[in-house]
């Protein structure tokens, strides 16, 4: 059984609340103790009201660097960009953000490749990794498709992969770059935040299985060094 404390709130907003109290607590414990912090972020609808109460907080920001858990095989001016929609919350606060789609990249693969290289020059492990979690028990953008094993695979040292869902999530039907099981599992501090009954459902179902798990999340979270703090809220 994977090691994980649940915390239950009626609506996405006290969620919210509390979601952004605890990145905050992380993120100064990181500096407080090494004078700099490194956190993941994701993307996509679900995060934009933590990341406003996030970005609020006194924090030295300038202190901390900000990468995207995951990120679509876009230009950093695309709207479906996690890179951008990140910057536009903490960039003015002076954060440093690191995107992990390089310019100039041929295709996703030689993009993770290229990303793998660039997080290899930061400070790991990640004081915080903040996950989501998609119906189908997707993480990050650890999807069904011909790059799961390679996503998935802990034996191999990389911290990003390009990878191609099969098949293409309809919201943004692109390739995309992820941080692998591994470089999320070593992280300090791992948040998993999700709403409704169908995905605490899916995560309930990953943490029984365990490494068993036929579920991203259910492996990627068995992988994990230490406790995971699960935040879901009804609506």
């Amino acid at each position: 059984m994977i090691e994980a404390e649940w915390h239950v709130y009626e609506t996405s907003a006290q969620m919210a609340d509390a979601v952004a109290a605890e990145a905050a607590k992380v993120i100064q414990r990181a500096v407080d103790a090494r004078g700099a912090a490194l956190v993941a972020l994701p993307g996509g609808r679900s995060p934009i009201p933590v990341f406003e109460r996030l970005a609020g907080t006194d924090i030295a920001w300038d202190k901390v660097t900000i990468i995207p858990t995951d990120d679509r095989f876009v230009s950093i001016t695309d709207p479906l960009s996690n890179a951008a929609l990140i910057a536009r919350h903490f960039l003015p606060r002076g954060a440093r953000i690191v995107s992990i789609v390089p310019d100039g990249t041929s295709d996703h693969r030689a993009a993770g490749e290229a990303a793998d290289s660039e997080l290899a020059k930061l400070d790991w492990p990640p004081d915080l990794v903040w996950l989501g979690v998609g119906a189908d028990g997707h993480t990050a953008s650890i999807f069904p498709g011909p790059d799961l094993e390679a996503a998935l695979d802990g034996s191999m040292p990389h911290r990003a992969v390009g990878v191609m869902p099969d098949p293409l999530p309809a919201e943004a039907p692109v390739a995309r770059v992820t941080l692998t099981s591994a470089a999320i599992a070593s992280a300090r501090a791992l948040l998993l935040v999700l709403s409704g009954k169908e995905k605490r459902e899916v995560v309930e179902g990953a943490l029984r299985a365990g490494p068993l798990s036929c579920t991203p999340i259910g492996q990627v979270l068995a992988k994990a060094a230490k406790p995971i703090e699960i935040h879901w809220s009804a609506t």
